[in-house]
């Protein structure tokens, strides 16, 4: 079993909206970053992407990143959901300290600061819900005396840390850092707590990050717009020149295809004053990240880059066109099958057969379980036999085809026969005619579950792409 992440004694990434993407988080790594927390397979880009129903990128991130990346949630979304997420990130965060509107909507992110019942609820369940650590992110309260009050009702949720912005919801960067109130909570708690909000007046340089440290009597730091500004912060050896960490932000950006305006976006944040400059002109002026390299001079960079994503796609491409062929998916096996019921005229369906199959054998009965995405209402089955799972990478329009669909990968990988036309009549199924209706209802260990965002692997065509499903 992996081990979980620790939050003592780490230099950390804040979660920032459009700048914690995975370029900044990669490049923190880089610099020493110890931890990187998110903004609220094998393929093409070798990333894992949590994809929205209407095809937005919400999340993504890649191997390199996998054992420090935290996931952080704006709002409560039901266990079920994270599931899908939670073997590619190291934790999972909630955003309780956010006061933009788009937080706070909802009563999420701040607001929840005023319902110490609903954030008790909300931890409990995640801690319970989920194998990876979970965190939570606040501010400070008007009065020591309840801002002491509700980070011990935190702690007893059996969250692993509570990272803290020492500013009220109402106060801004221009305010200063309420230091006491950290040291205060690190005094009263037993779990590791993260001091962050010291970027403007206490950290401007690595050196700075453990006088923070001191000053709050915290664990561990966590740092927002000073790692914006420059992520080589969390360089020991000291800063690097803004050029030099651009030009690095900018390969990982192009590495990981990062969307333009947002790579256009943290570029400026670095920038800062020399937004102006005619590097900056270029830069605001640009559409593409092509048209970004070309102000850096990464032109030959960005076309080896795209030859080697293309090469990738051509070979995962030529892969798919060999659909007979059995790939494993972790620990399932996958084939790209669809069950065509024209295909299948006999009176014995390819469950039927696998059932049968089992039964001579003196073989556990094979298990479906099944999930079903909301934007389409499509359903995907994996059959368990033998201990081993089978699954199709197509999806289906109904439950009991995408079992049939699963039966028939099974079938075909053991190498045993499926009902289908023209087969040569095998003998696995009697002549005895069973109810085949009895056998496509779910026994207690078949669960079918619905979700609605997802998480996909850009290697796969749209019509086939593996997605696992969660809701909002």
């Amino acid at each position: 079993m992996d081990s979980l992440l620790c939050f003592r004694n780490v230099n950390v990434l804040a979660p920032m909206v459009r700048v914690g993407t995975l370029p900044t988080r990669l490049l923190s790594l880089d610099y020493g970053a110890d931890i990187v927390y998110s903004e609220v397979s094998v393929n093409v880009l070798e990333t894992v992407d949590f994809v929205a129903p209407d095809e937005r990128v919400m999340f993504r991130t890649c191997k390199k990143e996998k054992d420090r990346v935290v996931f952080q949630m704006v709002g409560y979304t039901q266990e079920p959901s994270l599931s899908a997420m939670e073997n590619d990130v190291a934790a999972i965060d909630v955003n309780m300290g956010c006061p933009k509107e788009y937080s706070t909507k909802g009563g999420m992110g701040a607001a929840l600061l005023s319902d110490p019942d609903k954030i008790e609820a909300i931890l409990r369940t995640l801690v319970k819900g989920v194998s990876k650590p979970v965190t939570c992110k606040i501010r400070i309260l008007p009065t020591l005396e309840d801002t002491l009050s509700l980070v011990k009702r935190i702690e007893n949720t059996g969250v692993a840390a509570i990272a803290v912005h020492g500013r009220l919801k109402d106060e801004r960067p221009r305010h200063p850092v309420h230091c006491d109130f950290i040291q205060a909570i690190a005094e009263a708690v037993s779990i590791p707590v993260i001091a962050n909000g010291g970027s403007l007046d206490r950290v401007k340089a690595h050196a700075d990050i453990e006088e923070f440290r001191k000053a709050t009597g915290a664990s561990s730091v966590m740092i927002a717009r000073a790692a914006m500004w420059n992520p080589s912060v969390f360089r020991s050896q000291g800063l690097l020149s803004v050029e030099e960490v651009m030009e690095e932000y900018l390969k990982y950006a192009i590495r990981y295809d990062n969307h333009a305006f947002n790579t256009k976006y943290c570029l400026c944040q670095m920038l800062r004053d020399k937004v102006e400059s005619p590097l900056g002109k270029q830069l605001k002026s640009a559409q593409t990240n092509e048209d970004i390299c070309e102000g850096y001079g990464l032109q030959e960079y960005y076309k080896k880059t795209q030859a080697e994503l293309q090469a990738r796609r051509e070979a995962i491409q030529t892969n798919h066109n060999h659909p007979d062929q059995p790939v494993l998916d972790g620990d399932v096996t996958t084939m790209r099958v669809k069950f065509e019921r024209r295909e299948y005229p006999g009176e014995f369906s390819p469950k039927m057969f696998l059932l049968e199959w089992s039964r001579k054998e003196n073989l556990e009965q094979p298990r479906y379980e099944t999930v079903q995405r909301s934007q389409d209402r499509a359903f995907q089955s994996m059959v368990t036999m033998t201990g081993k799972k089978y699954r199709s990478t197509l999806w289906e329009k109904s439950k009991k085809y995408a079992e049939q669909a699963s039966a028939i990968v099974c079938l075909r990988v053991l190498g045993l026969p499926e009902g289908r036309a023209g087969e040569e009549y095998s003998g696995l199924v009697g002549k005895r005619k069973r109810e085949e209706k009895s056998n496509e209802m779910p026994d207690e260990e078949d669960t079918t579950t619905y979700f609605g965002a997802r998480k996909r692997h850009l290697s796969e065509n749209p019509e086939e792409q593996r997605v696992t499903n969660y809701s909002k």
